[in-house]
């Protein structure tokens, strides 16, 4: 930079006084060190249009001041009939715009939502990491009572939502047509507690309402007659259903298994054999409880664990939605309640599962 303005002055003394004298030599030399000027600015390195400096234009104007109009023309070697006409048209467009039009022109098409959306669904998604769009969508749907599909979700995602870290989970979709009522499936499956002892859980749900029905725990080998007292403690408080779905495992063959679901007059449905999408309810149970609750927190004993599972048949009964359920609570499947709907004005956030879980709800 110092060296051009240098190489300027330099050039302006020496022509100092010939630019003093007649009309011809002051164009002569006019026209000399603007093409000198042209050629310094088309040496620096500019991709498209060239780099002019406050300076280069003053310089530059100065200069055409001792230009006849039709030298000017062949002088302006920078200047291209295309820049000419995008300037020509930009002007154009401005005197339109501002004499014609009532009001700046705006983009056609969706608007997109409104921040108030936009700011509860980043919050919801902060709040529960591993909630899918569809979920948020859901979730959203039922809580202020607007149409909202889980695209629409996505994008407002992947533009303004800014976790701190990437968390990612298994997705598991299953669908096998329409469930029968009075249908439950069951199952069992193991957990370790903060002290490494084993702990199985038996879950048993309703398939038509996807309802959890009740758990049971025991901290020791189960075996036929452990089996049953579980079962018969999990369905206490509800009876027993028509149809009992369950695998092919070991545990199922007890003479005293079979004996008591022939005294409460159930009638077993078994699964095809080293096929899980056969049961998929209860196992994708099984992976929600494992991934949403039991793997993020500790407990000591059956008791604690007892307590836990119960904070967790509440909020998956009554607050969770569920896409094969479009977007209800498997309460609101079997007593057809309507919660209160919520705005963007007055709303609230409730923890559920020890605050693992937060869900917006009527203020």
């Amino acid at each position: 930079m110092m060296r051009e303005v240098v190489v300027l002055l330099v050039h302006l003394l020496a022509r100092l006084a010939i630019l003093l004298g007649t009309r011809g030599t002051r164009a002569v030399v006019a026209e000399n060190l603007i093409l000198k000027q042209q050629l310094l600015v088309i040496q620096r390195s500019r991709r498209r249009a060239p780099n002019l400096r406050p300076s280069d234009r003053l310089l530059l104007g100065f200069l055409s001041r001792f230009l006849e109009p039709r030298r000017l023309v062949r002088a302006a070697v920078i200047l291209k009939p295309a820049t000419l006409l995008r300037f020509h048209r930009g002007l154009r467009d401005l005197k339109y715009r501002f004499l014609y039009s009532s009001r700046p022109k705006r983009k056609p098409g969706p608007k997109g939502p409104p921040p108030e959306l936009i700011q509860a669904i980043c919050e919801l998604k902060r709040r529960n990491p591993r909630f899918g769009c569809p979920r948020i969508a859901q979730h959203l749907a039922k809580t202020f009572g607007l149409e909202i599909n889980k695209d629409v979700v996505r994008r407002v995602l992947a533009r303004y939502y800014r976790p701190q870290r990437e968390e990612n989970g298994p997705s598991w979709l299953t669908f096998l047509g329409h469930s029968k009522d009075s249908l439950w499936s069951l199952d069992l499956f193991r957990t370790e507690s903060i002290l490494l002892k084993t702990h199985w859980i038996l879950v048993v749900m309703d398939q038509f309402s996807r309802r959890i029905i009740g758990f049971a725990v025991q901290a020791t080998p189960v075996d036929g007659v452990a089996l049953c007292r579980m079962f018969n403690q999990a369905v206490a408080s509800q009876g027993s259903p028509v149809r009992l779905s369950f695998d092919h495992d070991p545990l199922f063959q007890f003479h005293r298994w079979q004996a008591n679901l022939r005294i409460l007059g159930v009638e077993p449905i078994q699964t095809v054999p080293q096929v899980p999408w056969s049961h998929p309810f209860v196992e994708r149970l099984i992976g929600s409880l494992r991934r949403e609750y039991l793997d993020h927190l500790f407990y000591w004993n059956t008791q604690d664990l007892e307590r836990k599972l119960e904070r967790f048949r509440n909020y998956f009964n009554r607050s969770r939605v569920h896409q094969g359920l479009h977007g209800n609570t498997p309460d609101e499947r079997v007593e057809g309640l309507t919660p209160p709907q919520a705005n963007f004005a007055h709303y609230r956030w409730q923890a559920y599962c020890h605050g693992l879980v937060q869900l917006p709800m009527a203020a």
